[in-house]
């Protein structure tokens, strides 16, 4: 039975006019890492093609944008500055991409990180997202990396700040918040998160998340909290770590596990948990 009532509920509540299609955008995204990163042969021999090509994705761009409720005024001169931008954002992504290369003995070729590697991937739609919330775009930046962390398991928020040569081993559960700030030649391995030590909406202007300097590795399961938090440049972060305090330069950070050994004896009750 159809409930009019119901109806009306909905259609009050998306009021708003904000109609996004977000098939439109997983399409622009896809579109520019392709043309970007994997284009065709028959674009890279053909300047013409490549050019028809690389202005649908403008015009794409400039649809999703009126589909914000920007003016087309501002939706034409949003475009333009991010595709301005684009040769930049690329430019870091290839520094990003030979930094994985240099670093990963399990990676032969560039095109292989390109083709396969969702750390590159993830970290691709984070600068491109990151542009687009530099130009306070609404709605977007978020969009695009939450696309990018269901495709690769990395939640990389828009407004974080990423130097170049950044390297994701693995990538699956990182978690970067919104104030991370972190510097060049940084890598991080599966499970790392970059948090803040507690969530409380008065917070949301302020530094929440910790900054990690130039040269620092995190490895996986390491949770680092605070926005007073620093990890010192060329410092080294073991797995499991959880850190709540900064850390000089230099360092390396540890957990020290327990190994014992089972003999014959029989092992003693078990305790019995209710979860």
């Amino acid at each position: 039975m159809f409930d009019l009532s119901f109806f009306k509920k909905i259609s009050k509540n998306n009021k708003k006019d904000l109609f996004l299609n977000k098939k439109k955008l997983k399409n622009f995204l896809e579109g520019l890492f392709h043309i970007l990163f994997t284009p065709d042969k028959q674009i890279l021999n053909n300047i013409f093609l490549f050019k028809e090509n690389y202005e649908n994705l403008q015009n794409i761009l400039y649809e999703i944008f009126i589909e914000l409720n920007i003016s087309k005024k501002n939706s034409s001169i949003f475009s333009k500055i991010f595709f301005k931008e684009v040769p930049n954002i690329y430019q870091t992504l290839i520094i990003d991409a030979n930094a994985i290369l240099e670093s990963d003995p399990a990676a032969t070729i560039i095109e292989e990180i390109f083709l396969s590697y969702p750390g590159f991937f993830a970290t691709a739609l984070y600068r491109i997202a990151h542009q687009l919330d530099i130009q306070k775009i609404p709605v977007i930046p978020r969009l695009i990396t939450e696309y990018a962390h269901s495709k690769t398991g990395v939640d990389i928020h828009a407004s974080a700040k990423i130097g170049k040569a950044f390297s994701i081993d693995h990538g699956t559960g990182i978690v970067i918040g919104s104030s991370t700030n972190i510097g060049n030649k940084v890598k991080l391995y599966q499970g790392v998160t970059l948090g803040a030590i507690f969530v409380d909406k008065k917070l949301s202007n302020k530094k929440r998340h910790p900054t990690i300097e130039d040269r620092v590795t995190i490895y996986a399961g390491a949770t680092i909290l605070g926005g007073d938090t620093v990890i010192g440049h060329d410092s080294v972060i073991g797995g499991n770590v959880w850190i709540t305090k900064s850390i000089s330069p230099f360092s390396i950070v540890y957990q020290k596990s327990e190994i014992k050994m089972r003999n014959n004896s029989p092992f003693p009750d078990p305790i019995n948990f209710m979860i």
